[in-house]
C-alpha cells in the first residue's frame, strides 16, 4: 500500500512537470516593433535627396530589430520618375538586421529614382515597421561627349546655323515674322521679330541663305508691317496675329502699343536697312519702306502729355491704364536711344536724364563677388539686361555721365557667373561650366531668373549670348551644354530654352527672345557685324550724341 502511494505521488509529479513544460513551449514571445536606425546611399547618409549618385548604387538600411525575411520582397521598391519598377537584389546581413539593396542593371544617368519601404515590412517577431521610408535620389551626369568634338569655330557655325532655323524655317508663312515660341501658331512677337531680322542678316553673312533669299523674306516682313499689321501711334503691340496683323493682347490691358517691343523691332529694321544698301530697285524699296515704319513711330506720344519720361504701353481702349514708366536700369536702353534718334517724333535729352536715369534702381556702384556694378539692381538682375539693347548698341568703349558700358555689361555677366559658381543655394549642377540666369521657361511657368530670383533653372542663352563679354567663361558653358548635355538640350532649332539639373527637367520649347540673342551675339563676338551696322545709322549716332554718349564709333 505504501509503495502504491509513492508510485501515485511520483506519477503526479511527472504529469505536473510535463504539463508545465508543455505550457512553457506554447508561450509566444511579444512582437517587437521595428524601425529604421540608419540608411545610407553608398557612403552618404540618405536623409534628404542625394544628387549625383552612381548608376548602380548600394542602399544599406540598418533596423532596430532583425527583419522577417518573408516580408521583404513586397515591402521594398525602386522606381524611376515615370513609375517604372527597377529590378533589385536584396540581401540581409548582421543577423538579419541590415538590408542591402542594389539595382540589377545600371540605372539611367541624370535621372530621378524613388526608393520606398512600406509598413508591410515586419520584424522577425512579427512587429510592424513604425514608419515607412520614401526617399529619392538623382543619378550622376554622363560626362561622355554626346557629339564628336570639333573646333570652336565650327561649333559656333553649327550653333548659329541651327538657331537660325528657328527664324527661317519657323517664320510665319504669311508675315515672315517670328513666332513667340515654337508652339505659338499664328502668334508672332514684335521684339522677337526684331531679333529675327538681325538673324537673317547674320544668316546671309554666314551663307546659310543667299542675299536674294534674305531680301525676299525681308520684303515679306516689311510689307506686312507696313500694310497689314495694326499699329497704335506708329508703334507695334507685343503680340500680333501673323496672318491678319490684328493685335493679340499680351495681358488684359496690354492690348495696344508696346514701345519697348517696338524698339527691338526698329533695332532690327534699321540694322537691315544698313545691310541692304544696294542700288537696285528691290533693296532701295526695302530701305524706303523701313524708313516709313521707322519715321512713323510717335516716340514723343509716349511721354504721356510731355512728361520727362517714356511710358511702356498705350491702349486705344484703356489709354494709359497700364501706367508703366520705362526707367531704372533694365533691358530698355534701346528705347531711349531710338526715341532720341527719331527725326520725326524725337524726345529731348531731359527725357533720358529725368526719366530713364532717375529710376530707383538705376545707379548702383556696389561690389558683388569683387566686381563693381555701375548700374542696375542688386547683383545685376537677369542677363537679358545686358543683351537685348546691346544686340545693336556696341557697349565697347561706350560711356555717358552715368556709367561705363564696357564695365557694366562685363561685370554684370561676371557677377552672374560668380554667383552660379559660388552656388549659395546649393543647386545641383551649378558650376563654372553650368551657369547663366536670365528670363526663360521654367518647369510649369516662366521666370526672370537672376541671383535674387534663382529657381535652379539655367538658360543656355544667358551664358552663350554673353560671349562678347566673357568669352572664356561662356565658351566653357557652351561646351558643357553641347557636348555633355547635348542629348537632352540640343534640338531642331538649337538649344532648348532652359533646364534644371536639380529637378532633372529640360524644356522642349524654343523662344524667339532667347534664340535671337544667341545667334546675334555670337556674330557680334566673332565679327561685330550687327554692332557695326546698327551704329552706322546716322540717326542713331546723332541720337546717342544728343543723350551724352561717347564712343569711338560716334
Amino acid at each position: 500500500m505504501k509503495n502504491n502511494s509513492i508510485l501515485v505521488f511520483i506519477t503526479c509529479l511527472l504529469i505536473l512537470g510535463c504539463s508545465k513544460a508543455k505550457d512553457a513551449a506554447t508561450v509566444t514571445p511579444p512582437a517587437l516593433a521595428i524601425k529604421v536606425s540608419t540608411i545610407y546611399l553608398n557612403t552618404i547618409a540618405f536623409d534628404n535627396t542625394v544628387y549625383g549618385t552612381t548608376v548602380q548604387p548600394l542602399l544599406k538600411v540598418q533596423f532596430s530589430q532583425p527583419v522577417k525575411q518573408g516580408t521583404v520582397a513586397t515591402a521594398i521598391s525602386l522606381k524611376d520618375a515615370g513609375g517604372v519598377t527597377e529590378a533589385i537584389t536584396v540581401s540581409l546581413s548582421n543577423h538579419d538586421s541590415v538590408l542591402l539593396i542594389q539595382p540589377v542593371s545600371a540605372l539611367k544617368n541624370l535621372s530621378k529614382y524613388f526608393f520606398k519601404i512600406t509598413t508591410a515590412l515586419q520584424s522577425a517577431s512579427g512587429g510592424g515597421l513604425s514608419n515607412g521610408i520614401d526617399k529619392n535620389f538623382i543619378t550622376q551626369i554622363d560626362s561622355a561627349n554626346k557629339f564628336p568634338v570639333i573646333s570652336d569655330s565650327l561649333l559656333l557655325d553649327k550653333i548659329q546655323q541651327q538657331t537660325f532655323k528657328y527664324f527661317w524655317d519657323l517664320g510665319h508663312p504669311v508675315s515672315g515674322l517670328a513666332r513667340e515660341r515654337n508652339t505659338s501658331g499664328d502668334i508672332v512677337t514684335a521684339g522677337g521679330s526684331g531679333f529675327g531680322i538681325m538673324s537673317i542678316v547674320t544668316g546671309i553673312n554666314r551663307n546659310f541663305i543667299t542675299r536674294t533669299e534674305g531680301l525676299a523674306r525681308m520684303q515679306t516682313i516689311v510689307g506686312f508691317l507696313k500694310n497689314t499689321a495694326q499699329k497704335v501711334h506708329g508703334a507695334f503691340p507685343h503680340w500680333m496675329n501673323g496672318a491678319t496683323g490684328a493685335i493679340v493682347p499680351f495681358s488684359s490691358k496690354d492690348d495696344g502699343a508696346d514701345l519697348v517691343e517696338t524698339a527691338y523691332l526698329m533695332q532690327g529694321l534699321l540694322t537691315a536697312r544698313q545691310y541692304f544698301n544696294g542700288g537696285d530697285a528691290g533693296e532701295t524699296n526695302l530701305r524706303n519702306d523701313i524708313n516709313i515704319l521707322w519715321n512713323g513711330v510717335e516716340w514723343n506720344w509716349f511721354r504721356q502729355n510731355n512728361q520727362d519720361v517714356l511710358y511702356w504701353h498705350y491702349s486705344n481702349m484703356y489709354a494709359w491704364d497700364m501706367n508703366v514708366k520705362i526707367q531704372g536700369w533694365n533691358e530698355c536702353l534701346i528705347t531711349y536711344v531710338l526715341a532720341a534718334s527719331s527725326t520725326t517724333h524725337t524726345v529731348p535729352d531731359s527725357v533720358y536724364k529725368s526719366g530713364w536715369a532717375k529710376g530707383s534702381a538705376f545707379v548702383n556702384g556696389n561690389s558683388y563677388y569683387n566686381y563693381t556694378l555701375p548700374l542696375g539692381p542688386e547683383l545685376g538682375g537677369p542677363l537679358f539686361f545686358s543683351h537685348y539693347s546691346f544686340l545693336g548698341i556696341n557697349p565697347n568703349g561706350l560711356t555717358d555721365s552715368y556709367g561705363n558700358y564696357t564695365t557694366q555689361t562685363k561685370n554684370h555677366t561676371l557677377i552672374n557667373y560668380s554667383y552660379c559658381v559660388a552656388n549659395p543655394q546649393n543647386n545641383y549642377g551649378y558650376s563654372s561650366s553650368c551657369w547663366g540666369l536670365t528670363a526663360s521657361d521654367i518647369q510649369d511657368g516662366y521666370n526672370a531668373s537672376s541671383p535674387t530670383s534663382d529657381v535652379s533653372v539655367i538658360a543656355p542663352t544667358a551664358a552663350i549670348s554673353s560671349l562678347p563679354y566673357t568669352p572664356a567663361e561662356s565658351m566653357k558653358a557652351l561646351h558643357f551644354f553641347y557636348y555633355t548635355l547635348g542629348d537632352k538640350l540640343w534640338g531642331e532649332y538649337g538649344f532648348y530654352d532652359a533646364f534644371s539639373l536639380k529637378n532633372v527637367w529640360f524644356a522642349n520649347s524654343t523662344l524667339a527672345i532667347d534664340q535671337g540673342p544667341i545667334i546675334v551675339m555670337i556674330e557680334n563676338y566673332r565679327t561685330g557685324l550687327l554692332w557695326k551696322l546698327f551704329t552706322s545709322c546716322p540717326e542713331v549716332k546723332a541720337g546717342m550724341l544728343k543723350l551724352g554718349f561717347k564712343a569711338p564709333y560716334l
